[in-house]
């Protein structure tokens, strides 16, 4: 025997202690590992973390092999980790019904099993006994299945292996919007088995789908059809989510010790470095103790105080935890290998020693690492005092092998004979480092020689759709269709990818197919979708947005990311090309747009600097022709390519014929049947509040169809059952029915009908004589006046008629080529119309009535939802329903048509600010800070109310106005809204606005609101109505804020603490209880969605706006310490209310602004001018004084002070008179 290197000894001496702590237990028929001696259950994350340390030690042997054992002990060793990887892929095919049902559910029982049995790798307990669903095990084995692959390991042996890999990919997918039990097991942390959104799930799926991407699964030996797809923008989708959620973990968990798994290694999921330190120095500092770190804030597990006889905990119980939690060594093995990877010794030796300090020496001599260390339960009240000051005891498995294993991994490092890349042969660990600029590169394709020929007289030069073939531009939904093929196998029943979205990552590449090449126009440019597609202004601003994606998405893929845009007739404006366009191609050609680089060129130049993905998945594999395209994917295809538009349907196009006086007089009982529907309310007194609704004695008064305007009233038979409110508030709240409002004054008629009309005015008609009207009103008249008319919006007013009246499917008698024109047909074509001739306030309504849908709302709620946004739809403060989970498409769009009741134009407007509140949140999170909740329904009312500010025009003008302008317009107002920047609206005709930031040169920096109604071009007005310069503008700040839920930094950590001072805050009579703070703790999601809760049931937002600040000055006595302890519950609005009445007593002793309204002689101080009830004088919400709303929060006559004086008051009250109180000056 020649003697053995150094080296070789000590390497003899681990693989004794891997085979005697881990391969001794491994099973032989399966390959898996069992939990322990008494338990055979095999748990997946667990078993692939024990195999970690066996590849490690191959790995090592196979470098220094000199002698033949060592080449045979090194094959050993690398087959008991395929043997294991094996056995687990067994399991889980045997539950692959599970991965076909889970791709369409997402339902916690249609996942995967957690664990199966070692013996005979089947299921161990019932789908509904365990919190199976934990994407963080399946994304960890995907994981570790690409790097021992990498490595040079065969793990998967056939097509069909490769056909289920690739239906676990899909699995794992949506893992950013899909609450599972995470790496504990247990979801919410009081363990009642309800799953949340965990950020190492998200981490550990988006490492996974990243591993995956582009990966040949059969090694060297393999070709096209053994490779896994990733969509790219399904894992930049999990990567937005966790920059979102870091450092916390889920709703519940505010921090866990498992994200240490993710920002280092084996995961490696987060890019950014400041990102990875602050969660690293967090967990360190707040979960780190002696033996280990705890898993999370009040974890119960295995403390003396936890009741073992029962599974869950009581929410009272968690505060019983704290300081008491159980320490973990297994972190420090992760904290170990997270310093080997940054090549930092200092800080390995430091954990290595803190490691082997506690770890335990068994007869033989090898160190084992415990499971966990606890607190005696005779020592748990010391500890409680004083943390980290008792010793512990080890409890759980030992060795706990998950942890051994990475130890023995920590010491091959540190010992040299492993190298990190060897462990990371994908090299996930160098996501972080910093990267070359992206340059986009940018194709526009002209559809026809016209517009081609118009380009070239800007000088722009741009190739035809037909000049680019060979190569073939598809829209982005024949991608879509294409990917469904994808992992189809019929052998195993699975069915190909579920999902239809296709993002811009993935339409920035190029696809090959059978000696073809496609491009993919991106998703957000497809005019059949919806018509926010059709306003090329927006259309511009998305295409930056995206162009500023891809520079920050892009980095970890493979060559440079190619848009191709296609120019139609649709994008023209009246024929011309707009010059936005014109002026972003000119951007584009200069090679710089936004900060970001871009090359603008031909498609043929950009083949070799272009990512190519090859198609192949396409081919007949399982007949046997991997080289022919599948049938149906051959079909779909030269259909695709033949279809021509389809022809259009030309009712509506008909010469005008002779106008009749009758047709004239029936056309004015249909006109305003639009504007009927709307629900926007914007008067400042009922802002967020119902119209008052009167008693029957309106009814006295006979409304003329011609009086009865802003509310809804298809036929006199509804008006009868309907309630009157009156006001300028049509809001369809309180009651089911929507409302009908009788306005002041009628619509003027068009001259050529004064005759008619006057009689009607002059004589009230009763609602029975208007019914005869109606009767009258035959549909083929109303159809013959529909094709003379040449306005849209009478069109519309008709059509809106016809609907309620006949519903949609309602055949009109004309006939287009041999078929039945319905109702539905002639709205499509308006539609069309509208959205050819920018009448935007139409195309809303007409797409509501036809029941579209914003083509990526379910995807825009979701990407809002995950972020830790909730959202609530529906004008408050009756009718708001609140969204918590991702929802389908069509129960969304049901969720928002039921809010608003009849109002189609709302409910289309909810669904695109969604669109753009997600558009935002994607671009600029910043915007969203300090806010929960998003409140659309008042969101909306306060564009309303801004539009009505600036434009000085009443509610319901305002209303019309914001529901007409362009999408571009909308986008650029609720910017302006969210950001709090000033704005002024020009007109820029045809009735459309545009809304410019004051932060043009013209407006120096003053940051005071524009005269009202000066434009930049012209003003609205000629003679502007001048208003002092400041004033509003507080009131408009607390509005905004209030309307936007925002609360000032760290402001519910803050409440947490007064909290526990006092007995309870009342606000709106709803109370936060103090038991919260034993539930909860201070920087938890659920204690700051309570709040809110409460927060959310004042209806004003200025008003509860003051609430919020009250609730400040009530956290600084608490910070300040200057009382022990607030005394009983406290009444925040009491604080407002008695702020409000000192107010009023300092303004009648200086005679301010004040004395005008609410502190007038007689108006008796602090009851609000007009008792409790009745409306201010000066229109201030809830009894408090406009000008009180209007003061700036600081200085001698501030709200602060104002609010501090009146807590002052309450103290006052509370402390015992003896007492001197401490006055420390800060």
């Amino acid at each position: 025997m020649r003697t053995r290197s150094n080296s070789g000894v000590r390497l003899d001496y681990y693989q004794r202690v891997v085979h005697k702590l881990i391969l001794d237990h491994q099973q032989p028929v399966t390959g898996l590992f069992p939990a322990s001696p008494h338990n055979d259950h095999a748990w997946i994350r667990d078993n692939l973390y024990c195999i970690l340390a066996v590849w490690g030690l191959s790995m090592a042997f196979k470098k220094i092999a000199d002698q033949d054992e060592d080449r045979a002990k090194t094959y050993e060793l690398e087959q008991s980790c395929v043997k294991l990887m094996r056995g687990l892929l067994m399991a889980m095919m045997q539950q692959k019904d599970k991965v076909e049902k889970f791709k369409s559910t997402q339902h916690p029982h249609d996942s995967l099993h957690a664990k199966y049995s070692s013996i005979t790798g089947r299921i161990v307990v019932k789908d509904n006994e365990w919190g199976h669903l934990q994407i963080d095990a399946i994304s960890l084995y995907l994981l570790i299945l690409a790097q021992m692959t990498a490595s040079g390991l065969q793990i998967v042996f056939s097509l069909d292996e490769v056909a289920f890999i690739q239906n676990l990919v899909f699995y794992i997918e949506s893992a950013y919007c899909t609450p599972d039990y995470g790496i504990w097991e247990r979801g919410d942390k009081t363990n009642h088995g309800l799953p949340e959104l965990n950020a190492s799930s998200i981490g550990m799926a988006k490492a996974a789908l990243e591993a995956m991407n582009e990966l040949d699964l059969f090694g060297a030996r393999g070709g096209p059809s053994s490779v896994i797809h990733v969509l790219a923008d399904e894992a930049q989708k999990c990567q937005a989510v966790l920059q979102s959620m870091l450092p916390r973990e889920s709703n519940s968990k505010e921090l866990d010790s498992g994200l240490l798994s993710i920002i280092s290694y084996p995961a490696f999921a987060v890019d950014d470095p400041q990102l990875i330190t602050k969660t690293r120095d967090t967990i360190v500092s707040k979960l780190q103790g002696k033996y280990g770190c705890k898993r999370f804030l009040r974890d119960g597990h295995r403390t003396p105080r936890e009741d073992p006889s029962r599974l869950y905990y009581e929410p009272w119980e968690l505060r019983m935890f704290e300081n008491i939690e159980c320490e973990w060594p297994l972190f420090f093995c992760y904290l170990i290998l997270d310093y080997c990877f940054q090549g930092d010794k200092v800080n390995l030796t430091e954990y290595m020693q803190k490691l082997e300090k506690i770890m335990i020496r068994k007869d033989d001599g090898i160190k084992l690492v415990p499971e966990l260390y606890s607190v005696p339960g005779d020592k748990a009240h010391l500890e409680q005092i004083e943390p980290g000051s008792q010793e512990r005891i080890p409890l759980g498995r030992c060795p706990f092998i998950w942890a051994q294993s990475l130890y023995i991994l920590g010491k091959l490092l540190q010992e040299g004979f492993l190298a990190v890349g060897e462990l990371d042969p994908l090299n996930r660990r160098l996501c972080s480092e910093k990267k070359p600029d992206v340059v986009v590169q940018i194709v526009i394709l002209a559809e026809d020689n016209e517009i081609r020929d118009k380009l070239l007289e800007y000088d722009l030069h741009v190739q035809t759709i037909s000049e680019v073939a060979p190569i073939e531009v598809q829209p982005a939904r024949v991608l879509s269709h294409l990917y469904t093929y994808l992992g189809r196998n019929k052998k195993l029943g699975l069915s190909g990818r579920k999902s239809r979205d296709v993002g811009i990552l993935s339409t920035s590449k190029l696809y090959s197919l059978n000696e073809r090449i496609f491009a993919f126009t991106p998703q957000f440019s497809d005019m059949q979708r919806f018509f926010i597609a059709s306003d090329y202004e927006l259309m511009v601003d998305m295409l930056k947005a995206e162009i500023a994606f891809l520079k920050s998405s892009w980095q970890n893929l493979l060559g440079r990311p190619l848009v191709v845009l296609t120019l139609n007739d649709m994008n023209l404006d009246q024929g011309k090309i707009p010059m936005a366009m014109i002026t972003t191609m000119k951007k584009l050609k200069s090679g710089y747009i936004n900060g970001t680089r871009v090359t603008l060129g031909n498609l043929g130049d950009f083949l070799s600097t272009s990512a190519i993905t090859n198609l192949s998945f396409l081919g007949s594999q399982e007949e046997g022709y991997p080289d022919k395209l599948n049938p149906q994917v051959q079909s779909y295809l030269e259909e695709h390519l033949l279809r021509s538009f389809s022809s259009r349907l030309s009712v509506l196009a008909r010469p005008p014929a002779v106008r009749h006086a009758r047709a004239l007089r029936r056309r004015m009982s249909v006109r305003g049947a639009i504007k009927k529907t709307r629900s926007i309310n914007v008067d400042s007194d009922t802002l967020g509040m119902e119209g008052e609704y009167v008693g029957s004695h309106l009814l006295e008064r006979k409304p003329s169809w011609l009086e009865v305007e802003p509310g809804r009233s298809p036929s006199p038979e509804d008006a009868k059952k309907r309630a009157f409110t009156k006001g300028t508030s049509t809001t369809s709240l309180g009651i089911t029915t929507p409302t009908i409002e009788i306005s002041k004054e009628s619509t003027p008629p068009p001259p050529k009908e004064e005759g008619t009309v006057k009689n009607v005015l002059l004589r009230n008609r009763t609602i029975s004589e208007s019914q005869n009207i109606y009767a009258e009103q035959e549909t083929d008249e109303l159809i013959a006046m529909l094709r003379e008319t040449e306005s849209l919006d009478e069109q519309g007013d008709i059509l809106q008629y016809l609907v309620d009246t006949h519903g949609l499917e309602f055949n009109t008698g004309m006939q287009e080529n041999g078929k039945h024109v319905t109702v539905k047909d002639l709205l499509k074509v308006l539609y069309e119309k509208a959205c050819s001739q920018k009448l935007w306030g139409l195309v809303r309504h007409t797409a509501g009535m036809l029941g579209k849908r914003v083509e990526d709302l379910a995807k825009a709620v979701t990407d809002l939802l995950v972020r830790q946004k909730q959202i609530t739809v529906g004008m408050p403060p009756n009718n708001e329903h609140t969204i918590i989970a991702p929802l389908p498409e069509n129960e969304l769009r049901q969720l928002i048509h039921v809010a608003y009741g009849d109002d189609e134009s709302t409910a289309m407007l909810t669904q695109e600010l969604l669109v753009y509140l997600a558009m935002f949140i994607r671009t600029e999170p910043q915007l969203f800070l300090e806010m929960l909740r998003l409140r659309v329904g008042l969101i909306i009312q306060v564009m309303a109310t801004e539009l009505s500010r600036t434009l000085s025009c009443d509610g319901e003008e305002a209303s019309e106005h914001l529901l007409n302008l362009s999408p571009f317009e909308m986008k650029n107002l609720l910017h302006h809204i969210l950001s709090g920047k000033e704005f002024a609206i020009n007109s820029v005709g045809r009735g459309n606005f545009s809304i410019v930031s004051n932060k043009s040169n013209r407006y120096t920096k003053k940051s005071q609101i524009l005269l009202e109604g000066q434009g930049l071009q012209g003003t609205i007005d000629e003679a502007p109505i001048t208003e002092p310069d400041r004033q509003g503008q507080w009131l408009r700040r607390r509005r905004l804020d209030g309307a936007l839920n925002r609360v000032p930094r760290d402001f519910y950590q803050r409440v947490w603490a007064v909290l526990e001072k006092c007995q309870g805050l009342v606000i709106q009579g709803k109370v936060l209880q103090p038991n919260l703070t034993q539930e909860m703790t201070s920087g938890e999601l659920k204690f700051a969605l309570a709040v809110e809760t409460v927060l959310n049931s004042i209806p004003q937002p200025e008003y509860r706006q003051l609430v919020v600040e009250a609730l400040m000055v009530l956290t600084l006595v608490v910070e300040y310490k200057a009382v022990n302890h607030l005394g009983g519950t406290i009444t925040v609005e009491h604080l407002v209310h008695k702020a409000n009445q000192i107010f009023l007593e300092d303004q009648t002793r200086c005679s301010g602004d004040a004395t005008l309204c609410c502190a007038k002689e007689g108006a008796g101080a602090g009851a609000g001018g007009a008792g409790a009830a009745g409306a201010l004088v000066c229109g201030g919400a809830a009894g408090v004084c406009q000008l009180l709303y209007d003061s700036a929060p600081s200085g001698r006559f501030g709200t602060m002070t104002y609010l501090a004086r009146a807590v002052a008051a309450l103290l006052a009250e509370r402390l015992p008179a003896h007492e001197p109180v401490e006055c420390a000056i800060t």
